[in-house]
């Protein structure tokens, strides 16, 4: 079992039991069991892909394909704030690879972890549809616009 509190876990994965034996051998159901997987524990463990292949009749491989094509999934348990950072044109071009850079130093973590204490997660996504509010990152549900490396320790000042 992942490390995010056993007891916790376990309840997780006796409601998630049921949901997945509902669709057994249906193999176009998969996005709808790995969203409920996500949505309930907050990433897809190992465990839980092996028991989706075997129950909705579809191979290991696809499973972990959509996991890893889809941004919404996660193969690790994400930080209690996840932040993500856009790279697409307007960002990048706006000074996004230097935002990232700060996060990277001030968080200790590369994208696509989590830091050791659980609270943050980081990520790089290619658009978040603030364009004209460039270089942007989220934290959760939050906008922060117009980003400057310097700004970046006071932001996630706000969510320690």
């Amino acid at each position: 079992m992942e490390s995010i509190g056993c007891q916790c876990i376990e309840e997780s994965y006796k409601e998630l039991e049921p949901f997945i034996a509902q669709y057994a051998g249906q193999q176009a159901a998969l996005i709808t069991v790995l969203h409920k997987i996500q949505e309930t524990l907050g990433f897809v463990p190992y465990d839980l892909q092996v028991k989706v292949a075997d129950t909705l009749e579809v191979p290991l491989s696809e499973v972990y394909g959509v996991i890893t094509f889809y941004a919404f999934f996660s193969l690790k348990p994400k930080g209690k704030y996840n932040v993500s950072v856009c790279k697409g044109t307007a960002c990048y071009v706006r000074g996004a690879p230097k935002i990232l850079t700060a996060l990277e130093k001030e968080l200790g973590i590369k994208p696509g972890d989590t830091t050791d204490d659980g609270n943050f997660s980081l990520e790089v996504v290619y658009c978040l549809g603030a364009c004209g509010l460039s270089p942007v990152m989220t934290v959760n549900k939050d906008v922060h616009a117009r980003l400057k490396q310097e700004r970046i320790p006071k932001i996630l000042a706000r969510y320690s």
